[in-house]
């Protein structure tokens, strides 16, 4: 008989009763190879014939078992024909489909192409939706009572609940599904409605077994979309010495730092390492009273107040904004306190340190923030109360005549605000009162509390802008007796004219000295003005770019800007040397400042060629530094410079002449404020000088404030190699388990000396050397935190110098075994999540001042056309013994290095993006490389972190740098063999990443 088709194949079969295997070998004969039966849709044709009656046909049902067996059918083929039935009154038919999908439905698999693999994934959901359908049907008539008995519909919808778990309890299925959502919004939002009626129904059944069934079902599916992002946090850890470290290094060393790079670094550190919100707040606090109680004296103790009072409670209130899940962040603020309230002998000595109920005090500006609930705040200040009543000592310390820092602190925020808005004002009418302000500011330690406060809360910038208009006013004297001016000078024409005068160049004097004591106490970037400003810089600006000495800024004393015009300088020199008292009207002071370099060359070649005495250097260092302090300043500046420039036998008269400069005038004939400005003087001259003198080995005596203004200068031991000191001073931090603020600057300075590729190679070759886990670990969470320093930079060398260097010499992969392998593949991630996060924000202002040495070219390292084997090739293939494989990208099919970003257009002009794309090339090629060994264990481990530490869900991760063909690579590898770790390596908003994620899912 000829068979014109599968319909009357079937019937044929069935007519005369064939056995399923007869069956089998008759339909091969009736069609010959070239069209699968898949094609053909045998499945469903199958089903056609099996369901025509009130109950299924066994014969034809067995057919289709068959098929399924022994692989003439797919499981997709047939999940789709079952989902396509919908006459769900017909219970024997409906109880024979849920048998066939049990035969298979927990071992689902595909080993065909991509679209194969999602054709699987899209039957799967089609399949769910039906039998949610099938379920809220079968509840519905069992509700009704339309069943013949109870027993047989219970039995019906006990029959759909249990498929319904078997599929949604494998991992595997559920992976699947989660790829077919992405692929079928709208199927899953269908599948959303089913299941809201699913639980309206059963929520009106008797049944309560079946009831917990369903809703057991219920979260199974409400788990798909969110398989990824459910983390377990760290429960067995009460310390992390990252969190510590990082709020340590941001108090000392970046107290001007905007707000946001600190919280989005912290909360990376969270992340990474799975922090419980409670101990992460209650990190942060620790961190910030140690901070408090090893400050040293002075401005770092108080930028050190004003970082924990008014900084962190608003790096909370921010901290508050991310997702916390279901917790309540104030919370978790409260129980942080409950924690520290415990930690009794910090609180007492912070308490000891600043004179005052410091938690007290944290407590209350917590509660204005809206971080704590009034009733917690009251319960914790009573606790503490109570502590400090068992300790009376502290009270006794408690000395009533000196004001504690933090109410000093709190007291000058509103301040600031305040001296903003008269900065603005009109002071036409007062140029007096504008001087007593400042003249106010400059007393006791005000200036360096206004300017800690300003600091901490984002407000330096605009304080040192309104100095700066300020400073330039003054220049406008046209005829101090003359009216009709604008601005300053109208305002100081209303006095007399050598009122005028002093009350100008007091204005001039203050606001230079203020914005040098800026400028060194929190850096020169708060000073400049934007780049994208434009008219005429300011004169102080162009003055501290090119005048002002800095730490790791060498001055050339011959270069144009200390050689003004020859006019200025004659009657600069002649002014200070003939009048017995400076003159004050008429004198442009930014004019006199930028000629007093070449005025002092002048006066130092007079004395030594014997044309002036002693005496007269005398009076003239005295005319130079008795009305306006600036003078001196810029007269300093230019020494320290020529000092540098002079042999050994030259120096003398020049560091005489400093030595002249730095000491205050005693006389009575100064101007307004002298001695307050003198105290600012001589602690600017001693920070100008610092390296000059050590460098000549010369002492000063600058005059004694009576506290420590250069805290963390020279901290290296002389006559020691720097890898001494590196090697020793991180065993000591490893063994403390912390790192304290002395030993940051020492990291920073070593940093700055050896440089990044020193500094990390070193620091990563001690951490090789460890071999106890608990040890390697912590080593690892103290790394991750000394980086920090210059995490971008630090990242590149790790991951495009140090890590390919490692993995590809066979003769270093011993020392990438376990424990240091882990830890190193740990660092590696953190570093790379922190860059690559960040990097699209502006660099920190403490990495931008950093004098570094050119790494390496990255685009020579990584180079841009594919046309030449990059160095990373060569080294990959000098270890293959098929050598050529490697040799260069072009090799390689195109598709074995395709990857995520290439798909997203990432610019690949970027070091980072480059180095990352290049490691994980490295990586692929060690996957799929004949010999194994510890670097490939290494790999492993490396994946495994990316896997733990990702934001899931988020596009623009590491990841995306992966060639698509690693992840059939990785599958390989048993630890990696799972669906959750498919889904989490490749990018899934991509139809391609979707493919490739589906193909090794089906395949597992």
């Amino acid at each position: 008989m000829k068979v014109v088709n599968l319909k009357q194949a079937i019937l044929q079969a069935w007519k005369e009763r064939w056995s399923d295997y007869q069956w089998a070998i008759n339909m091969k004969k009736f069609f010959p190879k070239g069209a699968t039966w898949d094609i053909l849709n045998l499945a469903e044709a199958l089903l056609e014939q099996a369901m025509i009656g009130p109950s299924p046909n066994p014969l034809i049902l067995s057919y289709l078992k068959y098929a399924i067996s022994s692989q003439m059918v797919s499981y997709s083929t047939v999940l789709t024909a079952i989902s396509k039935f919908d006459d769900f009154s017909r219970d024997l038919c409906i109880q024979a489909l849920l048998d066939i999908m049990d035969m298979f439905c927990d071992r689902l698999s595909c080993h065909g192409k991509a679209e194969e693999c999602i054709g699987l994934c899209r039957a799967l959901l089609s399949a769910l939706h039906w039998l949610l359908r099938c379920t809220t049907a079968s509840a519905e008539r069992l509700r009704e009572g339309l069943e013949m008995g109870a027993t047989t519909g219970e039995k019906q919808l006990t029959m759909c609940l249990q498929q319904l778990k078997k599929i949604l309890s494998s991992t595997k299925n559920r992976a699947l599904l989660h790829i077919a959502k992405l692929e079928e919004v709208s199927s899953w939002t269908a599948i959303e409605q089913s299941l809201l009626k699913l639980v309206e129904t059963f929520a009106s059944l008797s049944n309560s077994h079946l009831q917990s069934q369903a809703e057991e079902c219920g979260a199974l599916i409400r788990s798909i979309p969110i398989m990824l992002s459910m983390h377990s946090e760290q429960l067995h850890k009460t310390g992390f010495p990252t969190v510590h470290a990082v709020v340590l290094l941001e108090g000392t060393m970046n107290l001007t730092g905007e707000m946001q790079p600190l919280v989005e670094q912290l909360m990376m550190v969270k992340r990474m390492q799975r922090i419980p919100t409670p101990l992460f707040v209650l990190e942060i606090w620790k961190a910030c009273f140690v901070g408090l109680i090893e400050s040293p004296e002075g401005t770092e103790e108080l930028k050190w107040t004003a970082f924990t009072f008014l900084k962190i409670p608003q790096v909370l209130v921010k901290l508050k904004k991310y997702p916390q899940g279901d917790k309540d962040f104030t919370e978790d603020v409260s129980c942080a306190f409950e924690f520290l309230l415990k930690l009794t002998p910090l609180l007492d000595k912070a308490d000891h340190r600043c004179n005052c109920d410091c938690i007290n005090m944290l407590l209350q500006e917590c509660s204005k923030q809206g971080l704590l609930s009034e009733v917690n705040k009251e319960s914790l200040m009573a606790k503490r109360v109570a502590d400090r009543d068992q300790s009376p000592w502290l009270k006794s310390a408690e000395n009533a005549n000196i004001q504690p820092n933090p109410g000093l602190i709190l007291r000058a925020e509103p301040t600031v605000t305040n001296i903003l808005k008269t900065m603005d004002a009109d002071h036409s009418k007062s140029p007096e009162g504008l001087l007593g302000v400042l003249g106010h500011m400059l007393s006791g330690k005000s200036l360096d509390l206004l300017l800690a406060a300003a600091a901490a809360t984002g407000k330096l910038k605009s304080f040192a802008r309104k100095f700066i208009s300020l400073n330039e006013f003054t220049k406008n004297i046209s005829n101090e007796n003359s009216l009709g001016q604008q601005g300053f000078s109208s305002l100081l024409c209303l006095l007399p004219t050598a009122k005028a005068a002093s009350v100008r160049a007091l204005l001039f004097d203050i606001s230079f000295l203020m914005l040098c004591h800026v400028a060194q106490t929190y850096g020169s970037e708060v000073i400049l003005s934007e780049s994208s400003t434009v008219g005429e810089v300011p004169f102080f600006e162009t003055w501290m770019q090119t005048c002002m000495p800095e730490e790791g800024k060498i001055l050339n004393p011959d270069h144009p800007c200390f050689r003004p015009d020859s006019t200025n300088v004659e009657s600069l020199v002649a002014l200070l040397n003939n009048t017995s008292e400076m003159k004050l009207v008429q004198m442009k002071w930014h004019e006199a400042c930028l000629s007093i370099s070449a005025a002092i060359l002048e006066i130092l070649n007079a004395w030594e060629n014997g044309v002036l005495a002693f005496e007269s250097i005398q009076k003239i260092t005295d005319n130079i530094k008795g009305k306006v302090c600036s003078l001196a300043v810029c007269a300093v500046a230019w020494l320290v410079a020529h000092v540098r420039m002079l042999g050994l036998d030259e120096r003398e008269k020049s560091l005489q002449m400093i030595r002249q400069l730095v000491g205050p005038l005693c006389s009575e004939n100064t101007l307004q404020f002298y001695s307050e400005r003198v105290v600012i003087m001589s602690s600017i001259l001693e920070h100008m000088c610092a390296d000059v003198l050590q460098q000549t080995a010369t002492q000063i005596k600058f005059p004694s404030t009576g506290m420590d203004t250069m805290p963390y200068w020279n901290l290296l031991p002389p006559k020691r190699p720097i890898k001494e000191v590196l090697t020793s001073i991180f065993a000591e931090v490893l063994e403390k388990g912390w790192v304290d603020s002395r030993s940051i600057h020492v990291f920073d300075t070593l940093l700055h000396m050896g440089g990044v590729y020193w500094f990390c190679n070193n620091l990563v070759k001690e951490l090789l050397k460890e071999t106890r886990k608990e040890y390697t670990l912590r080593a690892v969470e103290l790394l991750y935190s000394i980086f920090c320093l210059d995490m971008q930079q630090v990242t590149l060398i790790l991951l495009g110098h140090i890590l390919p260097g490692l993995l590809t010499d066979s003769s270093k992969w011993h020392s990438l075994m376990d424990p240091p392998g882990t830890a190193l593949a740990k660092l590696a991630v953190w570093c790379a999540l922190s860059s690559y996060s960040s990097h699209k924000g502006q660099a920190s202002s403490r990495q931008k001042k950093r004098h570094r040495e050119d790494i390496e070219d990255y685009i020579s390292l990584f180079p841009l056309d594919d046309t030449q084997p990059s160095k990373l090739m060569r080294l990959l293939s000098s270890n293959e013994d098929d050598a050529n494989v490697l040799s260069s990208p072009t090799d390689r099919s195109m598709s074995s290095s395709l990857s995520a970003s290439q798909m997203h257009t990432v610019n690949m002009r970027d070091p980072l993006n480059r180095v990352l794309a290049n490691l994980f090339l490295l990586i692929s090629s060690i996957l799929g490389a004949r010999t194994a060994g510890p670097h490939t264990q290494f790999v492993q481990w490396f994946m495994e972190e990316c896997v733990d530490c990702l934001e899931q869900g988020s596009r623009g991760s590491i990841l995306q740098f992966m060639p698509f063909t690693t992840v059939s690579e990785l599958v390989k590898v048993s630890a990696m063999s799972s669906p959750k770790v498919v889904l989490a390596i490749t990018d899934l908003s991509l139809p391609l990443g979707r493919r490739v994620a589906a193909k090794a899912i089906a395949a597992l």
